[in-house]
């Protein structure tokens, strides 16, 4: 009965908030989500025992799952563009940052998403699942998604786009600048040509960086190809990890600019989140694009559930009923998590809002405070040359 009750309530929270054509689709999502948040795995005949309908025989629900994954007439980006929108309508902030990654599935399918941000983690704004046997992809095959996610975003928010070295096509940095006019930290590879006016091309491998030493570039050309003038670049050796890092930036690099580059490494936690450490995605017996994306939608659907839950429960002072450390060690989504399972299981109230909250963290996740010690202790050494004329 308490399963029933939570579908009402999720119902009525997101009933809403979709514009479904046919309730019955609406009520499958809902029974889906119930049953990848008990299960805690992408199983159509596990989410079976969590269904509460007239049907009696296991393989009638999964039956009716199969076939809401492999509807035509369920509309991805349609359904879930309402929901994403009103979560982030009260963001109350003047930036927001979208992560963009690409994620292999079985070297069969490739899942492309730009994520918002938030909190530790990314919460899916557009994606596409391509039949591709790698996870590079061109400006091509993403390039409606950027477009489609501009409607999406709060009116007059400043948009900063992070994104790793696949996506390293200066095709990808004009239009980001030019069309859009959002502002980018992209990684780029060492072997990448740079032009420097009056002191002419050079490679990026052949800066030699020492431990600990950083170099920032200011105002030069990317690639001998499809050259774009104006960009900013910051190179540096980590002295605690070695690893390179390049990044390029349509504004003047810094220091900074590695800080905020690193905020990409949410979406891995999200990827993270959706297979071992969570869905169990790669468990998924499902093999067709169009079916993987409709699977995105539950995943996608659970996500913003459990986080905003999750938001809620730490800003309710509850956080210590569900996180047993005496700092907040789990991610928001791990507390929504466990705050369902209270709802289900404690009798405990569902939070009823799917509001994503703009700002810092009030409450940040600290994994290690000796890991977290050990980055505040590095020391750099800085060169900068500016070729702005």
């Amino acid at each position: 009965m308490r399963a029933s009750r939570l579908h009402h309530q999720l119902q009525k929270l997101l009933g809403q908030s979709i514009p479904w054509a046919d309730q019955r689709h609406c009520q499958t999502l809902i029974w889906m989500v119930i049953g990848l948040i008990c299960s805690e795995c992408i199983n159509l005949p596990k989410w079976t025992v969590y269904l509460r309908t007239r049907a009696v025989f296991a393989q009638s629900h999964q039956r009716r799952f199969s076939r809401w994954l492999n509807n035509a007439r369920i509309n991805v980006q349609k359904l879930y563009s309402p929901l994403i929108t009103q979560a982030l309508a009260a963001w109350g902030e003047s930036n927001i940052t979208l992560i963009e990654d690409s994620s292999q599935l079985w070297d069969e399918y490739c899942l492309i998403r730009l994520s918002v941000q938030y909190r530790g983690r990314a919460i899916p704004l557009v994606w596409r699942v391509i039949r591709h046997g790698s996870s590079s992809v061109g400006f091509e095959v993403y390039q409606l998604m950027l477009k489609r996610a501009t409607d999406l975003l709060p009116v007059g928010v400043s948009v900063c786009f992070l994104a790793d070295r696949g996506f390293a096509d200066t095709q990808l940095m004009r239009y980001l600048r030019d069309e859009l006019h959002w502002h980018f930290r992209i990684r780029v590879k060492s072997n990448t040509w740079i032009h420097r006016p009056a002191k002419g091309w050079k490679q990026l491998n052949q800066y030699h960086l020492a431990l600990g030493e950083v170099v920032l570039l200011q105002g030069v050309s990317l690639t001998k190809t499809h050259l774009l003038p104006d960009l900013h670049l910051a190179l540096a050796r980590d002295p605690l990890s070695r690893q390179l890092w390049m990044v390029v930036s349509d504004e003047p690099t810094s220091l900074q600019t590695f800080r905020e580059y690193g905020e990409r490494f949410q979406i891995e936690e999200e990827f993270l989140d959706e297979k071992s450490n969570g869905f169990q995605l790669e468990r998924s017996e499902i093999r067709s694009a169009p079916a993987l994306s409709r699977l995105c939608l539950v995943m996608a659907v659970a996500t913003i559930l459990l986080t905003v839950q999750g938001q809620q429960v730490v800003a309710a002072g509850k956080r210590r009923w569900v996180d047993v450390h005496w700092q907040r060690g789990n991610s928001y989504l791990r507390i929504g998590w466990n705050w369902l399972k209270g709802v289900l299981h404690q009798g405990w109230r569902l939070f009823a809002t799917i509001s994503l909250q703009g700002g810092s963290d009030p409450d940040p996740a600290i994994a290690s405070k000796k890991q977290a010690q050990k980055h505040l202790e590095r020391e750099f050494t800085i060169k900068s040359y500016s070729f702005v004329t």
